[in-house]
């Protein structure tokens, strides 16, 4: 039986005075407790409850009582964010946050720039438009005191060592802790939030009513998940004493739960072209996404949506097993999850592990970033955001209203207005005028035009466009042939880049004689909405993979033959290899919501009150040892213990720890028991810290 390598005693049979698990991996279903919280009735609302049509097909599951009253969920992007909210007693009705401010051209959601504005104190001060157009309205010499943040969350996929100290830069070049920036724009949305629903709601109770659902990527690492939980908590989202109020959701799996209740007119089948006369009309591919739009555009004014009570009409024509992709193409991140549909129950069933990359909206920004480089020098780019911050911002301002009418069959030029400050800035900085420096350029598809404006033809646009996302189709090719991927059915194209017709018409494109290409026709807000439901009932993804491989180092008998002498350890006359790693589960395993792994530990003396685990991961199953390339150290397990009264126990008998971790649920959890006293011990889990 091995051994743990740190610095306790094993139980029992083990004379070696390192610590070892007590019993094998073992999992088996675990039903978490619910919560005795306070219910709310609808009736104290000003919102009326509202029923949807019935569902071509009902589920078969048992839903429990809900130990809340609200969901709110939170869908933290990396260039607009959002909060969505529904009661616990009439969960069919998803209710968009209040629009408070204006908002850009071309833009038909609801959510909000993730902007931050801080004082030139580090005080907040405002959040989305109203950060973005004060900071624009500064003077450009005051503007240089301001702390202005934007497109921060991908500063966090982006550290490999993100810790609590990991720091963020604001656009003047001065630099705040991350989870305090992070902390800010979760405080802002929660005053938000509470405050309509106050209004709404004067008898929901502010303790333990509602539960928060925060959005990540699903490519996110433990740390950053932690990241996020750990900014909520400083925020005032909930208590750290009560996680279980906090749900950190997956962005495509918050999507996959949405499209599950989208019945045929509220989607988009980007291989679907009408007849007419037996002919097939060679018509724009982002025809009938604007027109979907252009609909909800004139719907604003209701921001109550309705849901299935089931499921919608698109899965009650799936069968048990079919499987499909969701594609999050977000601001910072692609993101891909492949869920197969579990009938009857209707629960979502997790095929390969989650995958993606910096493959988002952002990088078309870049792209034009390079492009200015390209005409005007990068060192005079470089000193013009230094200078002129809030110019910049105005610059890409009017650069994403332009990216948003891009289009594959467009063949009219695109005007970007320049800001004055940068045409001055230029001319003084160069001593020249900006017009003589296009004509210089090596780059013939950008001239100026008489208006003072760049003007882009379609071609410059276009490759803009073509290395995120060739790197985005490159990546579903690649996932599409791995063998667990095989007989897709259907691709789901969501988030915020997934309104880009130059995107639509890559992904119809490549795939569409492989499967049935989806957007829903509110592709922004299916996540937001996808969030709401996954609050509501978190058991909808019954099953997922390990994105790692998990486990400790142990303390095996030593082989003669198979274990390197260099592994050798001769400890009270015998001999041990040291090293060895334990799974916990492994890369790409299935692990079902709520199986746990056991394992049991002692404490190496009497009276001794903490035992800490370190916890190794890597990204291949076949490791032998903690020492090999690849593996590191990624957590530690905290248990804390209680004094015991010995007086009573059995002589020579040790105290044993039961630590149950948990790897099917959107973050790992631990739990442990004294197992003499069947008492629960404080255990934590952190990520963070190393």
């Amino acid at each position: 039986m091995p051994m743990l390598r740190q610095s306790l005693t094993p139980c029992k049979e083990h004379p070696a005075a390192n610590p070892r698990s007590c019993t094998n991996g073992s999992e088996r279903p675990h039903t978490p407790s619910p919560s005795n919280s306070p219910r709310l009735h609808n009736e104290s609302c000003s919102i009326a409850p509202l029923t949807p049509s019935q569902s071509p097909r009902n589920e078969i599951r048992t839903q429990r009582p809900a130990p809340f009253s609200v969901v709110v969920a939170v869908d933290f992007g990396t260039t607009s964010s959002g909060y969505a909210f529904s009661f616990a007693n009439d969960p069919e009705a998803i209710h968009m946050m209040r629009k408070w401010e204006g908002g850009d051209p071309g833009v038909a959601n609801q959510k909000t720039p993730t902007s931050l504005l801080l004082t030139p104190e580090g005080s907040f001060h405002s959040f989305g438009y109203t950060a973005r157009d004060y900071y624009h309205d500064l003077d450009p010499e005051e503007a240089r005191d301001w702390l202005y943040f934007e497109k921060f969350k991908m500063k966090i996929h982006s550290t490999s060592d993100l810790t609590m100290k990991t720091e963020l830069e604001a656009i003047n070049g001065k630099k705040v802790l991350a989870w305090e920036v992070f902390a800010h724009a979760l405080r802002f949305f929660k005053r938000q939030a509470m405050q309509e629903l106050k209004d709404q709601c004067p008898a929901l109770p502010e303790k333990d009513a509602i539960r928060w659902v925060i959005t990540v990527p699903a490519i996110w690492k433990q740390p950053a998940k932690q990241f996020m939980r750990e900014a909520a908590y400083l925020a005032g989202l909930v208590p750290s004493d009560t996680p279980e109020q906090l749900l950190i959701a997956l962005e495509p799996e918050a999507a996959s739960i949405y499209c599950r209740k989208l019945r045929l007119n509220q989607l988009i089948d980007l291989g679907y072209k009408p007849q007419a006369n037996g002919l097939t009309p060679d018509l724009p591919i982002d025809s009938s996404f604007r027109q979907a739009r252009e609909q909800l555009r004139r719907c604003r004014h209701s921001r109550t949506f309705l849901v299935e009570s089931g499921v919608g009409e698109l899965w009650a024509e799936m069968q048990a097993g079919d499987r499909y992709i969701v594609a999050d193409c977000g601001g910072g991140t692609v993101d891909l999850t492949v869920h197969q549909i579990e009938q009857p129950q209707g629960t979502l069933k997790e095929l390969y592990k989650a995958s993606g990359g910096p493959y988002g909206a952002v990088g078309v920004d870049l792209a034009f970033e390079k492009l200015l480089c390209q005409i005007f020098g990068e060192d005079f780019i470089a000193t013009f955001k230094a200078k002129r911050p809030a110019a910049w911002v105005d610059l890409t301002i009017a650069f994403e209203a332009r990216k948003r009418t891009a289009a594959p069959h467009r063949n009219n030029p695109l005007n970007i207005s320049l800001p004055f400050s940068f045409i001055d800035f230029y001319r003084k900085h160069r001593g020249q005028n900006v017009e003589t420096a296009l004509k210089r350029s090596s780059v013939n598809l950008v001239k100026w035009s008489s208006q003072g404006m760049l003007r882009m033809s379609s071609e410059a646009m276009n490759e803009l466009f073509q290395p995120t996302i060739c790197q985005i189709i490159n990546h579903i090719d690649d996932l599409m042939k791995k063998p667990e991927v095989q007989g897709i059915k259907f691709l789901f194209l969501v988030g915020g880049f997934a309104e880009s017709a130059m995107l639509q018409h890559a992904v119809q494109s490549a795939f569409s004689g492989i499967c049935r290409v989806i957007i829903p026709q509110d592709v922004g807000l299916t996540i937001l909405k996808g969030a709401v439901l996954f609050g509501l009932d978190p058991t909808i993804v019954r099953v997922r993979r390990s994105p790692l491989t998990y486990g400790v180092g142990v303390l095996n008998k030593f082989v003669e033959g198979k274990h390197p002498r260099e592994k050798l350890l001769v400890k009270e006359g015998k001999k041990w290899c040291t090293d060895i790693f334990e799974k916990f589960v492994s890369v790409d395993q299935s692990v079902a919501l709520g199986e746990v792994v056991q394992r049991s530990y002692c404490p190496a003396r009497a009276g001794q009150r903490k035992i800490i685990i370190n916890i190794y991961c890597c990204a291949t199953d076949d490791v032998v040892y903690i020492t090999e390339p690849g593996v590191r150290k990624c957590g530690t397990i905290s248990l804390d213990l209680e004094e015991l009264d010995e007086s009573n126990s059995p002589k020579r008998s040790r105290r044993e720890i039961r630590a149950s971790m948990q790897f099917g649920d959107t973050e790992i959890k631990v739990t442990a028991m004294d197992v003499r006293t069947s008492k629960t011990v404080r255990a934590s889990i952190d990520f963070l810290s190393n």
